[in-house]
Order: C-alpha cells, then sequence, then structure tokens
C-alpha cells in the first residue's frame, strides 16, 4: 500500500505552491479512501475524512490537517483523468500481489438508482456495485435504464481482477 501512496507523489501540481497547505497525494488518497467507504460527496469525504485521520495518517502526511470540502473539490478537479486511471490500474495490481490478498473479501454486488440525479424527463442513473462486508464500495458501473444488472457483473468482476477465485450467487 505504501508503494501505491508513494506513487501518487507523482501528479502533476499546477497549484500556485506558495498557497498549498495539503499535498495533492493525499487528498487524491483521501478520495479514494473514502470512495471506497461509499462516500460520494465532498461534504462525506470531508466528514471521512475528519472521522477518520488518526488512522490516515498512519498513510498520509496531512501536514495540515484534512482539507475542507471546498479545498478537496477544486483541488481534485485539477487532476487529469488519465492519472486516476493509471492510479486504478496501479490499484488493481495490488489486489493481485500478497499485499492484496491480506484484503479481499467477501463481496456484495447489487444495483440501485441514484435519487436526484434525474430532470427534465430524464430518470436518475442505475448503478451496480460491488460492496464489501464492510460496506465499503470497491467498483461500480454506470448502466442503462432498461439493462439488467447481470451485464454489468463481469465488468466489475474484471475492474476488481478477482479471475481465479471462488463466484457464489445468492438470491
Amino acid at each position: 500500500m505504501k508503494e501505491l501512496l508513494k506513487w501518487l507523489e507523482r501528479v502533476e501540481d499546477i497549484r500556485q505552491q506558495w498557497k498549498v497547505d495539503h499535498l495533492m497525494s493525499d487528498i487524491i488518497a483521501l478520495v479514494y479512501f473514502a470512495m471506497l467507504a461509499n462516500a460520494s460527496e465532498w461534504t462525506e469525504i470531508y466528514y471521512f475524512g475528519i472521522t477518520h485521520e488518526q488512522y490516515l495518517r498512519k498513510y498520509l502526511e496531512l501536514p495540515s490537517g484534512i482539507p475542507s470540502h471546498d479545498t478537496i473539490q477544486r483541488v481534485f478537479a485539477m487532476v487529469s483523468p488519465e492519472f486516476l486511471q493509471k492510479f486504478h490500474l496501479k490499484w488493481n495490481e495490488v489486489m493481485s500481489s500478497d499485499e492484496g490478498e491480506k484484503i479481499k473479501k467477501i463481496l456484495s454486488l447489487d444495483g440501485k438508482t441514484q435519487r436526484g440525479n434525474g430532470c427534465g424527463g430524464v430518470k436518475g442513473n442505475h448503478i451496480v456495485s460491488a460492496v464489501d462486508e464492510k460496506g465499503f464500495c470497491l467498483s461500480e458501473r454506470l448502466v442503462d435504464e432498461k439493462s439488467n444488472e447481470i451485464t454489468a457483473i463481469p465488468h466489475i468482476l474484471d475492474d476488481l481482477n478477482i479471475r481465479g477465485r471462488r463466484a457464489t450467487t445468492l438470491y
């Protein structure tokens, strides 16, 4: 895990350095960890950080503590999608290694419709998620409204890189 977090330090930081209080790598890691805990809004990410600050300090520097939700949002908007995609691939590599063996868990796969994001006759997003027994969301996929959730499951399993592992279906 430390190697993965060290890799985050490669992110290009385009901020004015004399105004920087929080490391960009810390903010990306905070967002990622919070999203694993099902945080989906900037304020939820901030509260996740506040709640788990002591634990997060084992992995992150956090020289000025947990950044505000506004700071998290502004900084995260500056990170290139390509960098985040590479980070996701690195995460999958860690999950495939001996380090990943320590954290693999039983996952639940389920689909939900997000409320409050539809407008003008457009219905809300339909999301299929892989969630572990502690409620951490490990992967999710957007599916078409009229699509069957089952079509998204192979893609989620590929994202999680769990080939060769046992999978069962419970109804």
